[in-house]
């Protein structure tokens, strides 16, 4: 039986969900079943999207989110709180289902930073999960109990970002 880890990706960088799908191809490559639940992504159209359905079945990607919680919101807190909490119960039914050997919590430490789902929530999860399921939780300012908890942290550092020059989010490179 194998020990799944516990694997987190934070920080102020960019490239965190793109390195947790790096980590899902790596497990498809290899026969794993990957399930990847998004908390705020789910309101609009990315380039993700597009090459998960290529590798359907073994990596699915379930959208939840509403888009931007807290700053630049279009929620009100409750619809906020509400479209968490429906999520972050899917997410528990998935991972408790033990249909997968790897689910992605995407945006899962900006859920917690914000206040909208209790880390002690999380920390029940990651206690109960299934042995051999590997969990990754992405998202900026990860928890200490998480990051504690977790087999892996590589946290992303911004040094240079082309937002600071003016320059937009370009298809194929934000989205």
């Amino acid at each position: 039986m194998k020990n799944g880890l516990i694997m987190v990706y934070t920080g102020n960088g960019k490239g965190k969900t793109t390195a947790s799908m790096g980590q899902a191809l790596r497990a498809v490559g290899q026969g794993l079943k990957v399930l990847m639940i998004q908390f705020i992504k789910g309101t609009w159209d990315y380039g993700e999207l597009e090459s998960i359905k290529r590798l359907g079945p073994d990596f699915q990607i379930k959208p939840l989110g509403k888009g931007f919680v807290c700053s630049n919101s279009k929620l009100s807190d409750n619809e906020a709180l509400e479209n968490i909490n429906k999520s972050w119960e899917e997410a528990e039914i998935e991972v408790y289902s033990d249909k997968y050997d790897m689910v992605i919590l995407d945006e899962i430490n900006y859920v917690i930073d914000y206040g909208l789902l209790s880390v002690d929530n999380v920390l029940s999860l990651l206690e109960k999960k299934p042995k051999r399921l590997h969990i990754i939780l992405t998202g900026r300012n990860a928890h200490k109990e998480v990051v504690d908890k977790a087999d892996l942290v590589t946290e992303m550092l911004e040094i240079k970002h082309q937002y600071s020059r003016g320059i937009k989010a370009q298809k194929g490179i934000e989205f």
